[in-house]
């Protein structure tokens, strides 16, 4: 048996598999996030550690023989969060999450800095690691001088789990310390940052072992024999993992709380300047580009709360197909932009409302807004080569047919919607779980069965071209309004 064990934002999720990547149980525990000041998003480590314990629990109380046969952990979890430990191991300060936005000023300074960019592949973007750390010298030097381990999410899980301080290239490839051409640690980032390499934990493969289970947590759950711990990686990784995406051309686009547009690349090919982000993949030798928007079903969320009906409601407002854009333009950016703007300071805007407009029709405006803005994400990755023909469609906005129909009519690439089942982190994290104990990459990781399809529409092509160009038209604009 394989477990997968997913550090979210808002829960962890465990999934337990078997050698045939057959699904046994899941089990989720939820945890909140903290935003003390305006800006900040915070985490406590110990959430995820009681989480971890009260998913295992229930997955020993309904499967305890099929537990009892468990044999490799593979990991994944949210990018980016500044985990600090002192030379005991204890926990500094609550984590710093991949959407807290008060690093803006020391992102900046460190993008401006010569080789940054280049080393790292990417932006420095508010959200990564390494500017959170120039914030806690700044701002927390009492904290800082105490550092001895920075880890990420899942890496301070693993602690837990192994006793050791290990990470894995996917996911430090969102720290701004690697080199992610060369998927190690780079002596001149960490340098400009103020960090050192004896700050950081060792590295392996996301598929390959990083440690074994402590015996005493063996005990407790009633293991008979050792557990590898797997590598694993990011949560986008990893997903592309249970997804069957580490091909070049194959990808899979999020309608989750934030927006993905995700691609496999056989090569290390950055294009920092379009904001696209370029990670070390969770498999050797493969790596992958993706354009994130911060907000996606979170918009919808957004419209929900503020008329007071649930999501699904106000997507039932809608047919299950599209009949032309909206006269209603919505620009997503209710936290900031990422591709292609790397805008923290950007807010979201509704433009050409009438008096007659109601629900429905802030509905469509919202989804269509979301759709535009993976477009935007969609023409970034064009930039480094990327042709996608077709992608995987994931997550929680995927219920409704006309946001699919729309997304597949404006970004003009047929979608294909998984059937009912598990295919996400926690499935991936189990993969990664099964390769570190011998099992052939590509015969772990394939891709889901398909429910069905969803086609551009070709005879609506031009009407979502035009509206996608007044959307371009309108952030520019706003963006002078703002300043």
């Amino acid at each position: 048996m394989f477990l997968g064990l997913d550090v979210g934002t808002s829960g962890l999720r465990a999934l337990l598999a078997d050698e045939g990547g057959d699904v046994i149980g899941v089990a989720d525990a939820a945890y909140g996030v903290s935003h003390p000041h305006t800006g900040w998003s915070e985490q406590d480590p110990q959430d995820w550690i009681t989480a971890c314990q009260t998913a295992i629990a229930a997955l020993r109380r309904d499967h305890p023989t099929e537990l009892a046969a468990l044999r490799g952990i593979g990991l994944s979890g949210h990018m980016h969060g500044a985990t600090l430990l002192d030379a005991a191991g204890k926990v500094l300060r609550p984590c710093i999450l991949w959407n807290d936005t008060r690093s803006a000023a020391e992102a900046a300074q460190l993008d401006g800095t010569e080789g940054v960019r280049d080393l790292s592949g990417n932006i420095v973007f508010p959200g990564f690691t390494a500017p959170k750390l120039a914030w806690v010298k700044a701002h927390e030097p009492e904290i800082f001088a105490q550092v001895a381990k920075v880890l990420l999410p899942k890496d301070y899980l693993r602690y837990w789990l192994t006793g050791a301080y290990v990470a894995d290239m996917s996911d430090s490839a969102g720290t701004s310390w690697l080199d992610v051409g060369a998927r190690d640690w780079s002596e001149q980032l960490l340098e400009v940052s103020g960090m050192r390499r004896d700050q950081m934990p060792d590295l392996v493969e996301g598929s390959a072992a990083s440690g074994d289970l402590r015996g005493a947590l063996r005990d407790e759950w009633g293991i008979d024999g050792p557990v590898v711990v797997a590598g694993g990686g990011g949560d986008n990784a990893v997903a592309a993992c249970g997804a069957g995406c580490f091909r070049e051309g194959e990808g899979f686009v999020s309608l989750g709380t934030s927006g993905v547009l995700l691609a496999a690349k056989s090569a290390y090919r950055p294009d920092p300047a379009s904001a696209v982000h370029t990670f070390c993949h969770a498999v050797p030798d493969t790596w992958y580009q993706m354009g994130v928007i911060l907000a996606a079903t979170d918009c919808l969320n957004w419209l929900s709360r503020t008329l007071g009906q649930t999501p699904a409601t106000l997507a039932g407002l809608l047919p299950d197909q599209v009949t032309g854009p909206s006269s209603v333009t919505f620009l997503p950016y209710l936290s900031g932009e990422r591709t292609p703007h790397n805008d923290a300071r950007i807010r979201a805007t509704l433009a050409g409302l009438d008096i007659g407009d109601g629900p429905a029709e802030l509905t469509q405006a919202v989804m269509e807004g979301v759709a535009f803005a993976l477009r935007d994400c969609l023409e970034a990755l064009k930039g480094t080569d990327t042709n996608l023909t077709r992608l995987l469609a994931v997550g929680g906005g995927t219920r409704s047919p006309y946001w699919v129909e729309t997304l597949a009519t404006v970004l003009g690439v047929s979608l294909d919607i998984p059937d009912k089942g598990e295919f996400g982190a926690a499935l991936g994290a189990a993969r990664l779980a099964m390769t570190a104990t011998g099992a052939d990459i590509s015969a772990v990781m394939t891709a889901p069965p398909i429910a069905h399809t969803i086609d551009p529409r070709s005879d609506l092509t031009e009407a979502y071209d035009a509206s996608y160009a007044r959307y371009r038209a309108l952030y520019p604009n706003m963006k002078a309004l703002m300043t």
